[in-house]
């Protein structure tokens, strides 16, 4: 594969196209139901096909890519003047392509390898659709990041008050594409209030979907012994925003008829 298809219907499997068309009852529509805010899915992606982007993105991104890093602050622990009060703001350390920029040397790679136009694609929208339930608008975010060994997001929940496009919350979609070097790295996220979900997003193909906001975080990024140079965990994400409650057909990306609305 030398580039990436035009739509990203054609990487999935049997298993992603029935529940791209609303014929998977486990997966579609699994983001309405009371107390799911995230969804890991396996077999969805053709496992060849996402070896196949994997490379492509290896060669094509990985020399365009920006470090982000925001540390833990001094000042959340010297800065304390009560016990047990601390307040830990949210820290990362991963590189991210900036694929919002069209002249940016990350979106010129992604462009000439069809990268932007998948993600920018009706049916990549359209499976976040299915799967969260929901109709999302049709102007949504895409971004790429590439953890390394030792990289990984801290806790954090996604809340956007003061958006009010999205203060009600939205949906986030993530492809992930890890080389085998990688030894482990986890999604931890709460449920009922406690840290007491967790996933592997060591995978090479795996889609995971949320309803944001919630607390989660993803920790550090393991290396298999020796293999720390060539360990890396690729993730492509969607972020799409609801749309309006009342809004015109054809204007939005909906889920299928048979996708259970929320009420």
């Amino acid at each position: 594969m030398k580039t990436f298809p035009t739509e990203f219907a054609e990487l999935l499997t049997p298993k992603g196209r029935r529940i791209l068309e609303g014929k998977d009852p486990e997966a579609c529509g699994v983001l309405l139901r009371p107390g799911h805010r995230f969804v890991a899915l396996s077999g969805v992606l053709d496992a060849r096909k996402a070896v196949a982007c994997r490379e492509l993105l290896e060669k094509a991104l990985r020399d365009t890519l920006t470090q982000m890093e925001d540390a833990i602050p001094p000042e959340s622990i010297w800065g304390m003047t009560e016990n047990y009060a601390e307040l830990l703001p949210k820290t990362v350390r991963v590189r991210t392509a900036l694929l919002e920029s069209r002249r940016s040397r990350s979106w010129k790679a992604a462009e000439a390898v069809g990268l932007v136009a998948m993600m920018r694609s009706e049916s990549f929208a359209a499976f976040a659709s299915s799967v969260s339930g929901r109709a999302l608008r049709r102007k949504w975010g895409i971004q790429a990041l590439c953890y390394g060994p030792g990289d990984y997001t801290g806790p954090h929940n996604d809340h956007h008050p003061e958006d009010a496009e999205a203060f009600d919350g939205y949906v986030d979609m993530h492809l992930t594409f890890a080389t085998p070097t990688v030894a482990h790295q986890w999604l931890v996220y709460a449920k009922g209030g406690h840290f007491s979900e967790m996933r592997s997003v060591n995978t090479v193909g795996g889609i995971t979907v949320y309803r944001l906001p919630f607390w989660h975080y993803t920790t550090p990024l393991m290396a298999k012994p020796g293999a720390e140079e060539d360990a890396r965990r690729w993730v492509l994400l969607g972020t799409f925003l609801d749309a309006p409650r009342e809004y015109r057909r054809g204007t939005a990306i909906e889920p299928p008829p048979s996708v259970a609305r929320p009420g």
